[in-house]
């Protein structure tokens, strides 16, 4: 199993957040294919020293709708990562960079985020 160590010191989520899914996806793997599961584990260390701006705190929203008459709500970054930390926040970026199929939850339960 292949390793990759990525620091998230200083960094923006997003390149951090894409770097991650490439991996996890084994894009960077020359035996490539895109229905199989990628034999590496990606560890995320220094979360806590992401860079994330005043701005994207306050106006980025994460919404979740019940399904229920009235069942939509929606929680601002700034409340997420003041709930649960950036992690959570780095979490979901790499989550929404993975593409939408039965491999996705595989996919996440190898990647290892560190405070």
């Amino acid at each position: 199993m292949q390793k990759h160590t990525i620091d998230a010191t200083g960094k923006h989520t997003g390149r951090i957040a894409g770097e991650a899914a490439s991996f996890l996806m084994g894009k960077k793997d020359p035996a490539y294919k895109p229905n199989i599961l990628a034999d590496v584990e990606v560890h995320i260390t220094n979360s806590q020293r992401l860079f994330i701006s005043s701005k994207k705190m306050k106006n980025k929203t994460y919404s979740r709708y019940s399904g229920y008459p009235g069942g939509l709500s929606s929680e601002s970054l700034g409340h997420l990562v003041g709930r649960k930390g950036k992690k959570e926040a780095l979490r979901r970026a790499v989550y929404g960079m993975l593409p939408a199929n039965k491999l996705r939850g595989d996919r996440m339960k190898r990647l290892i985020i560190e405070d």
